[in-house]
C-alpha cells in the first residue's frame, strides 16, 4: 500500500514539510522546556536563624561563688545586694535582674544580640525560680522567627517567563515581578535594574537562590498549595471559612461569642472569605491576624498566613503609641512629669547640643507626644536628617536621645500641623527613663505588662542598651488588643487601674493633625501617640483612636461601639494598600456588624 499515490508528489512534498515543521517545533518545545519551562510552579524556602543561645539559665550562688550557666556558657555573676548582671563572651548576650526576697523570684531580661536578620538587640522578660538554697533557674526564649521566601514561576504566552517573589515575614520583595532566564544550571532574576543570581540541579529538581548577600544560597523545593506555609492564607484551603468563639487560655482574656456581644456574623464570615480567598500574587488584604474585642470580651481571633496565637508580631510603629502610656505610668508612680515639662533640662547628661537655637528652649513633653516639636525630622522625606533610617543608619552616632536632640530646628515648637518623627515619640520614652531612674524595659514589664498579663514579648533596644520606642516591639496580638482595651476601659485593666482616666481622655484627645496628603486624602488627627480617624460607615460616622504600623499594624479603638479591632499584616512598605485596612474594611465589614447595644453585665 503506498502512503502517498504517484499521482500526488506535490502532496508528498507537502506532508513532508508539514512532517519537518512539527518535529522541529516540538523539539523546540522539547529543549525550551528542558531549560527554563522546567522552572514553571511554586518554589519555597523556609529557615530559622537561631540564636545559638537559648534554654535554660541557671545562677548559682553558693558558697558565695555566684555563677551563670547557659547554653554551655559559664560566666560569673556581678551581685549588688539583690541586682544581678553578666555578659557572656564575644557578646552572645546579657542578662539584668533583680531578686524578689519575699517571693524568692529573680525577675529580668535576657538581651539578645544582633543578628543576620535583626539591626538591634532584643530584651525580652524572664523569671528565674528557685531551684535549691541559693539556686534559681529559668528559661531564654530568644526572638527567633521563621524566616520563609516563596518563588511563583509562571510562564507567558510568548514563552517568556516570569517570577513573583514573596516574603511573608518581611516583605523584602514587595510583590515585584522579575524575568527569568535560564543559561544551562545557572538562573538569573532580573527587574529593573535589580537581579540575584541561582542555579537548576535537574538530578534533585532543587533550585538555589542567592538572596542575602554574605550567607549561602536559600535551598527551594517544589510545593503545592497544601505544603506552602505563608503563601497562603491558610492550609489547607477552606470552602467556606466557619466561624468559632475564641478560646481562653488565662491571659485576662474573657472570651465570648458574636452573637453574645450583639454582632452579626455574616459580615465578619464575608471579611475573613476575602482573606482566604486572596490571590497571593495580588493581594491586597495581605493580614496575619484579625482580632475583635467587644464589651471587653475577645470575639474574634484569625491568623493567617503561618501565624497563630502565640507567635508574636512586629508592632513597627503602633508601639510607639506605648511611649506617652510609660509617662502616664510613671507619674502613676510618682514622677514628676507632664505634658508642659521642658524637654531639653531633662537631659542634663548633655551639656552641649549642636544647632542650639533658642527655639528649643521652649519645646516641651507634649509637643514630642504630637509630633509638633519642629526640628528637622520627617520621617516621610528621605532628605530630612532627623529621618529614622539617617538616624538608625548613622554609624558615628550611637546615642539616638543626643542625635535627635541636636537637630536644627524648623518652626517653633507646638502648633497643630503635626510632621511624622519616630525620633521625637523616642525622646517621650526617654523622659520616662529620666523622671523614675529605671531602665525602659523593667519599667514596661512591671508597670504594663506584667498588670495586663502579657506572653512573651520582645523590646527593640538602642545601640547604648536603652529602648528604643520608636517603634518595633515584637508582642502576641492578643497582648496588643489589650493596649486598645486598656483606653477604651478608661484606665483599667481585670478592675485595676493602670492609669488615670485624665490622661486616658487627654492622650485620646486631638492635640494635633498630619498634612492629609500623607493620609490618602482623609482627615487624620493626633493625640498622645495615638492616629484619631473619622470612620464613615452607613450613614454614620465613627471617631476611633489607633495604634498604627508600617505593613498593617493597628490596634484601633471606637468608644461609641464599645469595640476594640487588632490587625497584624504583612504589607510592610505599602502604605497604600494596607492604610485602607482601617479607612475602608472596618467600615464595610466590622462596624456593620456591631449593632449599638446596651452592654451586658461584665
Amino acid at each position: 500500500m503506498k502512503i502517498f499515490p504517484s499521482s500526488g508528489r506535490g502532496e508528498f512534498w507537502a506532508w513532508l514539510l508539514v512532517f519537518v515543521a512539527v518535529l522541529y517545533w516540538n523539539t523546540s518545545l522539547w529543549a525550551q522546556a528542558n531549560n527554563t519551562g522546567i522552572l514553571v510552579g511554586l518554589w519555597g524556602a523556609e529557615a530559622r536563624f537561631r540564636s545559638p543561645v537559648a534554654g535554660e539559665l541557671t545562677i548559682d550562688g553558693r558558697d558565695g561563688v555566684w555563677q551563670a550557666t547557659l547554653a554551655g556558657y559559664q560566666t560569673s555573676i556581678a551581685v549588688n545586694r539583690e541586682d544581678f548582671r553578666f555578659e557572656l563572651p564575644v557578646g552572645a548576650g546579657e542578662f539584668r535582674g533583680r531578686l524578689d526576697r519575699v517571693t524568692n523570684v529573680i525577675r529580668g531580661h535576657w538581651v539578645q544580640p544582633q543578628s543576620q536578620i535583626f539591626n538591634n538587640k532584643y530584651a525580652t522578660p524572664i523569671e528565674l525560680r528557685s531551684l535549691a538554697p541559693s539556686v534559681w533557674r529559668g528559661t531564654v526564649v530568644p526572638l527567633d522567627p521563621p524566616f520563609s521566601v516563596y518563588v511563583s514561576i509562571a510562564a507567558s504566552t510568548d514563552g517568556k517567563l516570569t517570577a513573583f517573589i514573596t516574603n511573608p515575614e518581611m516583605n523584602f520583595y514587595r510583590g515585584r515581578v522579575f524575568g527569568v532566564t535560564r543559561a544551562g544550571s545557572k538562573v538569573h532574576f532580573e527587574t529593573n535594574g535589580s537581579s540575584f543570581e541561582g542555579s537548576y540541579d535537574d538530578r534533585t529538581d532543587m533550585l538555589s537562590l542567592l538572596l542575602v548577600d554574605g550567607m549561602s544560597p536559600f535551598p527551594f523545593s517544589r510545593r503545592k498549595r497544601n505544603d506552602a506555609v505563608g503563601f497562603y492564607a491558610r492550609m489547607p484551603s477552606e470552602a467556606v471559612y466557619q466561624y468559632r468563639k475564641p478560646v481562653e487560655d488565662g491571659d485576662g482574656w474573657i472570651t465570648a461569642s458574636l452573637v453574645d456581644v450583639g454582632m452579626e456574623e455574616a459580615p465578619i464570615r464575608e471579611l475573613v472569605q476575602r482573606i482566604l480567598a486572596a490571590d497571593p500574587a495580588n493581594n491586597p488584604v495581605n493580614i496575619q491576624s484579625l482580632l475583635i474585642a467587644r464589651h471587653g470580651r475577645l470575639v474574634l481571633e484569625e491568623y493567617f498566613h503561618g501565624f497563630d496565637e502565640n507567635r508574636v508580631h512586629d508592632m513597627r510603629s503602633a508601639s510607639k503609641t506605648f511611649a506617652p502610656v510609660l509617662v502616664g505610668l510613671a507619674r502613676e508612680h510618682g514622677a514628676k512629669l507632664s505634658p508642659a515639662t521642658p524637654v531639653y533640662p531633662l537631659f542634663s547628661q548633655y551639656k552641649t547640643f549642636e544647632n542650639w537655637d533658642t527655639r528649643k528652649q521652649a519645646m516641651t513633653l507634649r509637643d514630642l507626644m504630637t509630633m509638633t516639636a519642629g526640628n528637622a525630622c520627617d520621617d516621610n522625606d528621605d532628605n530630612s536628617p532627623g529621618n529614622e533610617d539617617a538616624m538608625q543608619g548613622d554609624a558615628q552616632h550611637s546615642d539616638w536621645y543626643k542625635y535627635t536632640l541636636d537637630l536644627p530646628m524648623m518652626k517653633q515648637p507646638g502648633g497643630e500641623d503635626a510632621v511624622y518623627c519616630s525620633g521625637d515619640l523616642n525622646l517621650v520614652g526617654g523622659a520616662a527613663a529620666i523622671a523614675t531612674g529605671t531602665w525602659l524595659p523593667q519599667l514596661f514589664q512591671q508597670y504594663l505588662a506584667q498588670p495586663l498579663q502579657f506572653g512573651r514579648y520582645y523590646l527593640n533596644l538602642m545601640p547604648d542598651g536603652q529602648a528604643y520606642m520608636g517603634g518595633g516591639a515584637y508582642l502576641r496580638p492578643r497582648d496588643q488588643l489589650k493596649l486598645g482595651q486598656l483606653f477604651l476601659n478608661g484606665g483599667t485593666w481585670d478592675g485595676r487601674r493602670l492609669l488615670s482616666r485624665g490622661w486616658v481622655e487627654e492622650s485620646t484627645t486631638s492635640h494635633s493633625h498630619f498634612d492629609p496628603r500623607w493620609s490618602l486624602g482623609q482627615r487624620h488627627e493626633y493625640g498622645y501617640g495615638w492616629h484619631i480617624n473619622f470612620l464613615k460607615s452607613g450613614n454614620k460616622v465613627y471617631r476611633a483612636v489607633a495604634a498604627g504600623g508600617n505593613g498593617g499594624q493597628f490596634v484601633i479603638v471606637v468608644p461609641e461601639l464599645d469595640l476594640v479591632i487588632g490587625i497584624n499584616g504583612g504589607s510592610y512598605g505599602e502604605f497604600a494598600k494596607w492604610y485602607r485596612w482601617e479607612l475602608e474594611l472596618v467600615p464595610q465589614f466590622i462596624l456593620p456588624s456591631a449593632s449599638v447595644s446596651a452592654h451586658p453585665e461584665k
